[in-house]
């Protein structure tokens, strides 16, 4: 099913694997023209790849223009990088609090408020990825979780403007999804409790109360929906794709 995104252009922040190189993938087969920037760049036929990274303040303003000078315009910006440190929160020092809040929050700053007009010229919208652990708190998830709450209070905050100014922005929350980080998760588990790869994946999820992982493809999809025609009356929100983990009202 095609979202009306046919012919239109996107930027992708994190677009080298997981859950950004998904979501290329999907705004390329909806017929988008796509540019994805992350550190190693963007390998996906049918889009442009950009080596960048976006933790440098200079990045953002720089991706954002050569988006709109290979496409002519911007209409969709997904702010999908960056990837923080787990741990203890006393062995976290300031450079992993840092460098989480540059390569995810900051980055998201930085790039919308460089599409900003672009998207305001053409009606556009924006799509934040942030994380469930933005709504669940976690012991061994202390920056993660208050950058996604971050970006997710940033949404909110963002739409109250995009309403006078007929850019759409809104947020998916991302459950647990087989990423290369979960497969880390996943690796441990079969070590600590002598299981095989399907028998560790299905004791983990049923740990986190759901019936199995999501997938990047799942992700990619729900950004589609939110980006395209269907979704037009839908302003600020915040999209839990969890299987069921967020139980909180």
């Amino acid at each position: 099913m095609e979202h009306g995104l046919r012919g239109k252009a996107a930027l992708v922040g994190g677009a080298s694997r997981g859950i950004g190189r998904a979501i290329v993938r999907r705004l390329v087969a909806e017929g988008m023209q796509v540019l994805g920037v992350a550190r190693g760049g963007c390998d996906v036929p049918g889009a442009i790849g950009l080596a960048a990274d976006l933790r440098d303040p200079a990045a953002p303003a720089e991706a954002v223009a050569r988006a709109v000078r290979d496409f002519g315009r911007l209409d969709l910006l997904v702010n999908s990088a960056g990837a923080t440190q787990r741990g203890d929160f006393l062995a976290l020092d300031d450079a992993a609090w840092m460098d989480g809040y540059a390569g995810k929050f900051f980055a998201a700053i930085r790039l919308t408020r460089a599409a900003w007009p672009h998207l305001r010229a053409s009606q556009g919208s924006v799509v934040q990825i942030a994380g469930a652990g933005g709504r669940v708190a976690s012991a061994d998830f202390t920056i993660g979780g208050s950058v996604n709450a971050a970006l997710m209070n940033l949404t909110k905050a963002l739409a109250d403007r995009g309403v006078q100014e007929r850019v759409r922005v809104n947020c998916i929350n991302p459950g647990s999804i087989r990423t290369d980080r979960l497969a880390g998760r996943i690796a441990a588990a079969m070590r600590e409790h002598g299981l095989d790869e399907t028998g560790a994946a299905e004791f983990l999820a049923r740990s986190a109360g759901v019936a199995r992982f999501g997938t990047p493809e799942e992700i990619a999809a729900a950004v589609a929906f939110l980006a395209g025609a269907e979704a037009g009356y839908i302003q600020g929100a915040i999209l839990d794709v969890d299987g069921g983990w967020i139980r909180a009202v």
